[in-house]
């Protein structure tokens, strides 16, 4: 997703633009990996010396809200990236030494059998990751 079309979402949603806000998606832009919020705490420091973690964990929430970001769980902690620009159906590799996620586009859930095995359960989405080392943090090991 574009900097300019998370900041469109935000608007036809009726929230407001800030700068805080549009920092905060182009570091997210930036990024090909799941970023947590102490770094985008951080980063926005640099700027904001007074931002709080409740305006920080505020934004994170709406910007998921909103399809702008997306979340995942790593080391019991949880990271946030934009959400990706592909709408076809896809899953992630997720690099666990640098954060680095890439597109994997074969499913390996099928809803058919899901519903073969669960007749009553309906399906309305699902997410799948794996975990593992990208092959530039492997070389460096």
């Amino acid at each position: 997703m574009k900097v300019s079309d998370a900041l469109e979402r935000l608007k036809d949603h009726g929230y407001k633009y800030t700068g805080k806000r549009e920092k905060m998606i182009q570091l997210f832009a930036e990024e090909e990996r799941y970023i947590p919020a102490k770094e985008v705490l951080e980063h926005m420091q640099e700027d904001y010396p007074g931002l709080s973690f409740d305006t920080i964990y505020r934004n994170l929430s709406l910007f998921q809200e909103l399809n702008i970001l997306e979340e995942t769980e790593l080391d019991g902690e949880k990271r946030f990236r934009i959400t990706c620009k592909t709408n076809s159906h896809h899953h992630h590799l997720i690099c666990l030494s640098c954060g680095r996620t890439e597109h994997f586009h074969t499913c390996p859930v099928s809803e058919t059998t899901i519903a073969d095995q669960f007749p009553s359960f309906q399906v309305q989405g699902h997410k799948f990751e794996v975990y593992g080392t990208c092959g530039p943090c492997s070389a460096n090991n």
